[in-house]
């Protein structure tokens, strides 16, 4: 065998497994540790059992299983073999066994203690995958709990190795590797903006081609973007070019023709996905042409489901991807960005329990019988996620009200599906394998309207659909739903339940049935309690119910992309258990009233709705409540005057109620609450007179202290009483000035001096004072010089400490 880099590094690994049953490898790309250390540990004879090896991808599975089965010249399914997703090679003497992460976990809920498996290997752990992070947890818990002679290795390519060799109590074995120099060339400026980057990578290929020798890989996010850079390509490379797609969804044969080399002198070409960058090794690669752009997992909001998203690459993945240049002899490496773009990436992607839909992991920890707290995480999930993923798996009946798993459950866990899609299949049968294959998969129409009953159309019968529609169909993308459809439908064993296809989406999204909201707009309120809105010009704009099985996310009101019309019969079918009357009284902001009505529910939308006639006064004078929140206090001048004087007696230390703005509405509650009988509107609450639901907060001894600190009233010397204002700086009263006639003294209250004001005849201010004796005294002779002029009608005596108050004038003639 050819010597490797990793060749070195294996005798302290394996001494590092026998003395401590775990390890962590690491060892850069193309130093050959997923071949290499499966076999040396099969031939140092550490374990008795069969060496299971994780591989994030398909392709890699296979890939590496025949690479080590063609080592020891033999076949895949003999000594070393391998299991995906719809295909398995093992035998009875199979004792190396590559898998795919979400493998392993069946088998571990299977049989917890892993019967007649040795070890486990987590190869490319760095891509840190949820299905990995998952796998090594439960597998630490099971070495601890019970299997103890369980071997773990974790091998990486990049990962800090520290972290993940803590939390495992491991040994780190590193391999230096191999490499010759890579030369970076970038961009020497960005694209323009609005540039089609496709066609931008395709030149920056031909360029590559042109100016090195020896086979290209160049980097796609996707299979789109490898066919359309394909096509872009056509008539522009070299003649010796051949072009070798490669990506997961590719037929094994076509997967393998990309990965081996070409003959009769060809120079490869190879449009990959990030497949290539650590998990394959593609012979006689001497470039790389980088689109800088990267698939990852994301939760989506609008789907309600992890969906692939497009990034940009970060500095880790862009290095690895480099690398693949240097494995054989000095390389170059183009990349579709400028060296100080480069600053602006992150430096390493974010592990998938960190974006990634949660529902499927809530799942599996509940059918494992454990809260994510209680397993050895590398990365805990996000509490407020989980929480939420645990609340749709309540709403699908795989989870009771206290979080257990329930038999439901455990037949989703089987299924491998979404939880959504796997409670559509398992309730509907076999007949919506093709509903729940198109919903696992990118929209295969473009173009077209949001009705999901023609993308099942095109499903059923594409050859017809393209025929009788204008809208373009990915004939590949269908392909891979009908091809799956048929494989789910084989798995399903519940008999077809005559379920439609918005029925069957109705289970998959409970939260998503949408209800047409009033008005012209379509607009709809869906049973989860969120907005979406739909295009006015699309089909299904008129329709009163729907399923949306997709929108863009906005968090706000999301605009609907795919949906389905659905009979308001077949709803209450369906979920019959889960409708509801529910008597509702609130205060509406749009009405600036309450509004009393009786619903029948699903969840936040009323299928039918009437008026509660005959709501409880006490729930209007509750719903009233927020509505006074709203509009705020509108206190009388009374009502103030009285708010004033208790703050007043609160200064001076009486034990009063505080009622500052702030105060009553936080406890109106407890005071007003039983004021508000026939208050039910904005225009009521204007009406209404705050003062005695203000005074009846105090007591009777409360109320005599208050009298005597602020009285409420001033007596006049004609023993009329007049109110006092507390609102100001002082306390103040206002009156006509012949009322004040005979008065000596300063009205005060308690030590303090009264402000008075002294009116005309005519109640326009004359002078206002603080010191009566004094105005007597002093300003009032002019006062009364230009009174008499101006009323002379009404007395104004010389000494108005001698005279007789009076409101009366002077009779006619005298």
């Amino acid at each position: 065998m050819t010597r490797l880099p990793i060749d070195d590094a294996l005798p302290d690994l394996i001494a590092a497994l026998r003395r401590a049953g775990r390890a962590v490898l690491q060892a850069p790309p193309g130093a050959g540790k997923t071949t290499r250390v499966p076999l040396a540990m099969l031939e140092a004879r550490l374990t008795p059992g069969r060496i299971l090896m994780l591989e994030p991808r398909r392709l890699a599975a296979r890939a590496a299983a025949a690479r080590m089965a063609e080592t020891l010249g033999e076949e895949p399914g003999q000594t070393v073999g391998y299991r995906i997703r719809g295909e398995s090679r093992v035998s009875k003497a199979t004792r190396i066994e590559v898998v795919t992460e979400g493998i392993l976990t069946r088998m571990i809920q299977s049989d917890p203690d892993l019967p007649g498996i040795g070890a486990v290997i987590f190869d490319e752990f760095h891509e840190r995958s949820l299905n990995a992070d998952l796998g090594l947890a439960l597998c630490l818990e099971i070495a601890g709990a019970l299997r103890d002679d369980l071997m773990l290795l974790a091998m990486s390519a990049t990962l800090d190795a520290n972290p993940v060799a803590d939390l495992m109590q491991a040994p780190i074995v590193t391999s230096e590797g191999r490499s010759f120099p890579v030369e970076t060339r970038w961009l020497p400026a960005p694209l323009p903006r609005g540039a089609r980057w496709e066609a931008a990578m395709a030149d920056l290929i031909v360029q590559a081609a042109t100016e090195t020798k020896g086979g290209i890989l160049a980097f796609l996010p996707g299979e789109g973007e490898i066919r359309r850079v394909q096509a872009a390509l056509s008539g522009r490379l070299p003649a010796d070019c051949v072009i070798r797609p490669l990506f997961g969804a590719m037929p094994f044969e076509a997967q393998r023709a990309a990965i081996r080399p070409e003959t009769g002198g060809a120079r490869k070409v190879v449009l990959s996905t990030s497949i290539a960058e650590t998990s394959l090794t593609i012979e006689d690669i001497r470039v790389v042409v980088d689109a800088g752009r990267a698939r990852r997992a994301r939760f989506d909001p609008g789907s309600g489901m992890s969906r692939l998203v497009t990034e940009k690459v970060t500095r880790a993945e862009a290095t690895q991807r480099s690398g693949r240049a240097g494995r054989v002899a000095p390389g170059t490496a183009y990349r579709l960005w400028t060296k100080g773009e480069e600053g602006a990436l992150s430096p390493y992607p974010p592990a998938e329990i960190e974006t990634a839909d949660l529902a499927p992991l809530a799942l599996e920890l509940a059918l494992w019988g454990a809260d994510p707290q209680a397993l050895p995480f590398l990365t805990p999930p996000n509490p407020g996620v989980f929480t939420e993923s645990r609340a749709l798996l309540r709403l699908l009946g795989a989870l009771d009200k206290s979080d257990r798993i329930t038999d439901h459950g455990r037949l989703l866990a089987r299924l491998p599906l979404h939880p959504r899609l796997a409670h559509m299949l398992a309730i509907s049968g076999p007949e919506a394998a093709n509903l729940a294959s198109l919903l696992s998969e990118r929209d295969p129409l473009t173009g077209s309207s949001t009705d999901l009953s023609l993308r099942l159309e095109a499903i059923r019968d594409p050859k017809r659909f393209a025929q009788t529609h204008a809208a373009a169909l990915n004939r590949s993308a269908v392909d891979r739903i009908r091809s799956e459809a048929q494989r789910l439908g084989r798995i399903v064993k519940t008999q077809n339940a005559d379920h439609s296809a918005a029925e069957q989406a109705a289970l998959a999204y409970p939260d998503r049935i949408g209800l047409r909201r009033k008005g012209d707009a379509p607009r709809f309120q869906l049973s989860g309690g969120k907005g979406a809105v739909m295009d006015a010009a699309d089909t299904l704009a008129g329709q009163r119910l729907i399923v949306v099985t997709d929108t863009d996310g906005d968090p706000r009101e999301a605009r609907i992309r795919q949906a389905i019309p659905i009979a308001e019969s077949a709803l209450r079918a369906l979920f019959s258990d889960q409708l509801g009357w529910v008597e509702i009284c609130e205060w509406s902001r749009r009405d600036r009233r309450v509004t009393a009505r009786r619903q029948e529910r699903l969840g936040a939308i009323a299928l039918d709705d009437r008026v509660w006639s005959d709501a409880p006064p006490e729930t209007i004078a509750r719903a009233m409540l927020d509505g006074v929140r709203e509009l705020g206090l509108m206190p009388s001048d009374a009502a103030r005057r009285f708010i004033a004087r208790v703050q007043i007696g609160r200064q001076a230390g009486l034990n009063l109620p505080d009622m500052s703005d702030s105060a009553l509405i936080e406890t109106a509650e407890d005071w007003l609450l039983p004021f508000l009988g026939g208050v039910r509107s904005a225009d009521d609450w204007k009406r209404f007179d705050l003062l005695p639901a203000l005074r009846a907060q105090l007591d009777w001894g409360q109320m005599q202290a208050l009298d005597e600190v602020a009285p409420s009233q001033f007596t006049t010397p004609l023993g009329r009483q007049i109110p006092i204002d507390y609102s100001g700086e002082h306390p103040e009263i206002a009156l006509r000035l012949q009322e004040m006639f005979g008065q000596r003294s300063h009205p005060m209250v308690g030590s303090t001096p009264l402000k008075v004001t002294l009116l005309s005849p005519a109640q326009r201010p004359v002078q206002t004072t603080m010191d009566l004796p004094g105005f007597w005294d002093g300003s009032y002779a002019e006062v009364r010089k230009e009174m008499r002029a101006r009323y002379p009608r009404h007395p104004w005596p010389e000494d108005p400490r001698e005279a007789d108050p009076t409101l009366r004038a002077k009779p006619r003639g005298t």
